[in-house]
This record gives structure tokens, C-alpha cells and sequence, in this order.
């Protein structure tokens, strides 16, 4: 399969003529979307049509971070800022029933959006432990304190989405809920054990059945001192690959984030060389898009196999 081994955004509404040119010729594994590229109903669909028409392939990935709450790339069509995470974890804790009914009901509205516009991916659930140290970069958009309720919830999301033939992505795996600071702005070092790691925040990802993960930039001191998860070997390939036993498509969180080096090619590299399948990159300009995409490879055996099964997954 002829794809770079990393995902793009882009800078508005629809495709500059740059980046139509620079998609079909250097073809790029999908395209990121947010609300920048968002307007209306519409205007979504005929982006993802132009996007899909620069790479011929009708089920060419496309995806969307749409968490609701503060995270909401579809806030221009459909208002979710009541609808965090944490408060479908809030309603199934009080009634497990009626919780779980209400967050079905919100995401099959969700996954109708997507399927409507031409979007095949959608970056949820948020499997990271809310925690007292939380930092809230990721606060509400946790579900819950509770193992248990973020399993059950997970589950159920991933289950709605795959119903509705939209891939999920896990994040931020190995678990993001133990660090108290914003890795957007941070490089953020994790102290806890071993063993509390491993029955706790790493619990919440075990047998994820996600098509898809994304990697947390974090340091866990105690298993790897030296990199955060993203750009480290051990946590990929002994926790995430072998512990919680993943078999799906790794994805990096995004490389422009500042837990990472300034040099984004150096960060996409990194990442793909300590097991991460495809790396994210989410900052839409196109001379870093271009020097990124004549710089990595092209995808190999594993990702061309994962990816013709969710070609047929779409199907």
C-alpha cells in the first residue's frame, strides 16, 4: 500500500491548492480534521469529498477528534459542550441504566454527524483515570475515578462506533490521568510504581479493542527515564504490545506538542522507529506537512495489513 506512515490537517475550509497537490502526490495514511476546517454540514462534506477525490479512494481515512465537552471539532454544527466524558461517567455511576441509554442515544447522534460528512475515524474514547493529581488538561474529559465505569463506557463507545463503521482511537495510552501536568506545554514525568501503574492506569486500556491507540507523551521514570511513551521502545513494545496485550494500529498523539523536540520530522521519526505505526501531526502548515511527508517512509508490512482490515471493516 502507497502511504507515508503519517497523518496530516489542514489549514481551512477546503483544500488549498498546495495541499490538494501535496496529498494526491505524497500520499499522506489520512487527514486530520477541526474546527478550523469546519463550517457546516455541507461544507464538511465537500471538503472530505476533495480530499478523497486528491487520493482516488473513496474510504480514505478521515478523521476528527470529537471528544464533546471542551474537546468538540463539531461545535459549528452540533453544540456538545454539556457532553464531556465525565458527565455520561456521572450519570451511569448515579443509574447505570439510564446513564448508559443517554450515552448510546448521544452517540449514535454523533456517529449519524460523521457518517453524513464523509468521516470514518473519530479519536474516542478517553480511557485515562481521573485521578486527584489529574492535571486538567484532561480533568472532565476522563470518565470517571473508577476503573470499572471507564471500562464499561469505553466499551460501549467503541461498540457504538464500530456499528456505525467509524474506527475508534484509545487515548492516551499507556494512560495519561497520573500526570499532573499539560503535555501540550510540558514534558510531563510520571513517579508511580511499577505495579500501581500496571493495576491502575494501564488497566484502563487492557484488551482495547479499538482499531487504533494513541500514544501518551508522557515519561514513566519508573519503567522508562529517558522517553516519553511515544518515543520509547519499552513502553510500546512491553506494555503496550506484550502487558496489555494491543494488536491494533499504534498512532502518536501530535508531534507539534511541546513534551517533544521542536523538530517535528525528528519527533515523527522517533516515534515510528519505537513502535508507533503512524504519527500525528496536527498543526496544518504546509511547508512542515510537505518536509514531513518527503521525509518519512512509506508504511510497512503490519500498518498495510491493519489498514486493508479496516478497509474492509468500512466495507
Amino acid at each position: 500500500m502507497n502511504r507515508k506512515s503519517i497523518i496530516l490537517s489542514i489549514k481551512g475550509l477546503k483544500l488549498s491548492k498546495e495541499e490538494y497537490s501535496l496529498i494526491q502526490n505524497e500520499k499522506p495514511w489520512g487527514i486530520i480534521l477541526f474546527k478550523r476546517n469546519i463550517k457546516n454540514i455541507n461544507q464538511l462534506k465537500s471538503l472530505t469529498s476533495e480530499i478523497k477525490k486528491a487520493m482516488n479512494d473513496s474510504l480514505y481515512p478521515i478523521l476528527i477528534d470529537e471528544e464533546g465537552g471542551r474537546v468538540s471539532r463539531l461545535s459549528n454544527i452540533f453544540d456538545t459542550k454539556k457532553f464531556a466524558q465525565y458527565f455520561f461517567g456521572n450519570l451511569f455511576e448515579k443509574n447505570k441504566r439510564i446513564g448508559e441509554n443517554i450515552y448510546k442515544e448521544y452517540l449514535y447522534l454523533i456517529c449519524k454527524i460523521l457518517n453524513n460528512t464523509g468521516i470514518n475515524i473519530n479519536t474516542i474514547p478517553v480511557l485515562d483515570l481521573l485521578k486527584n493529581k489529574t492535571h486538567k488538561i484532561i480533568g472532565d474529559r476522563s470518565y470517571s475515578k473508577n476503573l470499572k465505569t471507564i471500562k464499561s463506557l469505553g466499551g460501549i463507545c467503541i461498540n457504538i462506533l464500530s456499528n456505525y463503521k467509524i474506527g475508534s482511537v484509545s487515548k492516551h495510552i499507556p494512560g495519561h490521568g497520573c500526570s499532573n501536568l499539560d503535555t501540550h506545554n510540558n514534558r510531563a514525568v510520571v513517579y508511580d510504581s511499577y505495579n500501581d501503574l500496571l493495576k491502575n492506569d494501564f488497566n484502563a486500556f487492557k484488551k482495547n479493542k479499538s482499531h487504533f491507540v494513541m500514544t501518551a507523551h508522557i515519561v514513566y521514570k519508573k519503567i522508562d527515564p529517558l522517553n516519553v511513551a511515544t518515543h520509547s521502545e519499552i513502553v510500546i513494545k512491553n506494555i503496550i504490545r506484550k502487558k496489555l496485550t494491543y494488536k491494533g494500529l499504534i498512532l502518536s498523539d501530535d508531534i507539534s506538542m511541546k513534551a517533544l523536540s521542536k523538530n517535528l520530522l525528528f519527533n515523527a521519526k522517533k516515534a515510528i522507529q519505537s513502535g508507533c505505526n503512524l504519527a500525528l501531526y496536527c498543526g496544518g502548515d504546509i511547508k512542515e506537512s510537505r518536509i514531513l511527508l518527503k521525509g518519512m517512509k512509506k508504511i510497512d508490512d503490519f500498518t498495510a495489513k491493519k489498514t486493508s482490515e479496516f478497509y474492509k471493516f468500512l466495507r
